[in-house]
């Protein structure tokens, strides 16, 4: 079993990609838009420390949406503008692209809090799980891959 790690991410402003039902991360796709647009955004040194990007699949709209979280003065590009709740999340990483892996490891984290005495699941609308690429671009270049960080949101029994 893996040691997964348990992590609280505060309540922040974020402009959103919208829904995307076709899962399109080309250069003219709702998604590799979003990705040109917040790809030349650079917060402040204060404002860098944390994942700023994440993408999840909205159950209820069945699609794709990466939101990003914007600091005070950024410009939204003509995106959305959403309040992100932040809560609690349990993490894992794995090498992007590996769907085998991102199923299993997925599938032992459900396991992990259904058995938890402590956390359960706070999945909810506008609140589901979600994954951010935590490599740095020049070593992704270097390497070739990448490595994602996923996060389920939980909350005290």
């Amino acid at each position: 079993m893996i040691d997964f790690r348990i992590i609280y991410i505060p309540p922040f402003k974020a402009v959103s990609s919208g829904i995307d039902c076709e899962f399109d991360f080309s250069k003219n796709g709702v998604l590799g838009k979003f990705n040109v647009y917040f790809s030349k955004l650079l917060p402040s040194n204060r404002d860098s420390f944390m994942p700023r990007d994440f993408l999840f699949y909205d159950e209820e709209k069945q699609g794709l949406v990466w939101c990003y979280a914007v600091c005070e003065g950024m410009d939204d590009g003509g995106y959305e503008s959403v309040d992100f709740d932040g809560g609690y999340y349990l993490t894992y990483t794995y090498r992007d692209g590996d769907d085998e892996t991102r199923e299993k490891l997925y599938n032992e984290a459900l396991e992990y809090i259904k058995n938890s005495k402590v956390f359960e699941l706070d999945i909810r609308k506008n609140h589901y799980p979600m994954g951010h690429i935590i490599t740095p671009k020049e070593i992704m270049n270097a390497q070739g891959w990448a490595q994602m960080e996923a996060f389920i949101p939980i909350k005290l029994k």
